[in-house]
């Protein structure tokens, strides 16, 4: 299994649509933007690979230290098979 946590998600919506634009969307709408472009082109790159599987967006999970932390209210936001 791999785990992959996106940290500058505000960053890369500010790069594509600006500075003054990103002020104006909430984080959390960057973050499962950026989520969700990332998820399409993996599956894209892995399929040409011939790689199948799943992939999903969890929310309620964190990675630090070493260590997942689960948290109490943790849900999938998107699954998809390739």
């Amino acid at each position: 299994m791999i785990v992959l946590k996106i940290t500058n998600a505000s960053e890369v919506v500010a790069s594509k649509v600006g500075k003054f634009l990103e002020r104006l969307t909430p984080d959390s709408f960057d973050q499962s933007t950026v989520e969700d472009i990332v998820i399409k082109k993996l599956i894209e790159n892995l399929g040409a690979e011939g790689l199948q599987g799943e992939v999903a967006v969890v929310h309620g999970l964190d990675i630090g230290n070493g260590s997942i932390l689960v948290r109490d209210h943790m849900h999938v936001r998107r699954h998809q098979t390739f």
